[in-house]
């Protein structure tokens, strides 16, 4: 592989992690010695002390190795053919984390403010229903698994006007049956995460 492929290859990456991010850091990496980037946009989602309870005292993040990346890959490269992007960096964390905590980042890069936007934008709400993540929230009146939320499928519609979205934010379309493949790999594992969830849920808030 030449040098300008894997320089291309690196402006296009995804990290799942347990350790911590520094976005100065991150960004830095994406942007340093490019003159073709006019705009960066990031979101950096961080833990609440509060979703479907009010009292939430930590979260714990579970993902499989190795599908789950392939499925942030997949997702990058739709942005790609829908926007001209010039790179993005995705960090998601992993294990128990605690309000204040980051969860996840995301940096997209663009000659253009405008695709550099859209680009986050479609990003962060196909994460927020389709990547395959589960989480735990802990709190003082007992544990529990959070189920997929109606505003992020419609939110998720928006972006497939041309097709059908089901009851459980499917968008009927070629990137949405791949996904929906590896949420059936998901599920046959037959642990307790399997049976209490339909769906995965994105840890990051909006």
């Amino acid at each position: 592989m030449t040098q300008v492929a894997n320089e291309a290859s690196q402006a296009f990456s995804v990290s799942i992690q347990a350790s911590d991010f520094d976005l100065r850091v991150e960004q830095d990496a994406l942007t340093r010695g490019r003159g073709d980037i006019g705009a960066v946009v990031s979101f950096t989602g961080l833990v609440r002390d509060f979703n479907q309870r009010p009292d939430i005292l930590a979260l714990t993040l579970e993902h499989y190795p190795g599908m789950t990346e392939r499925s942030l890959e997949r997702l990058i490269t739709e942005a790609r053919e829908r926007f001209p992007l010039t790179g993005v960096r995705i960090i998601h964390r992993v294990g128990r984390l605690e309000p204040g905590d980051n969860i996840v980042l995301v940096l997209v890069a663009s000659a253009h403010r405008q695709a550099a936007f859209a680009g986050c934008d479609f990003l962060m709400d196909h994460l927020k229903s389709r990547a395959p993540f589960w989480k735990k929230e802990h709190t003082a009146t007992g544990d529990y698994w959070v189920r997929e939320r109606s505003s992020d499928r419609e939110a998720l519609e928006r972006w497939h006007p041309e097709s059908a979205v089901t009851a459980d934010g499917e968008a009927v379309s070629p990137l949405a049956e791949q996904h929906k493949a590896d949420d059936s790999l998901a599920e046959s594992s037959g642990e307790e995460r399997q049976s209490a969830l339909a769906t995965p849920k994105f840890s990051g808030e909006s």
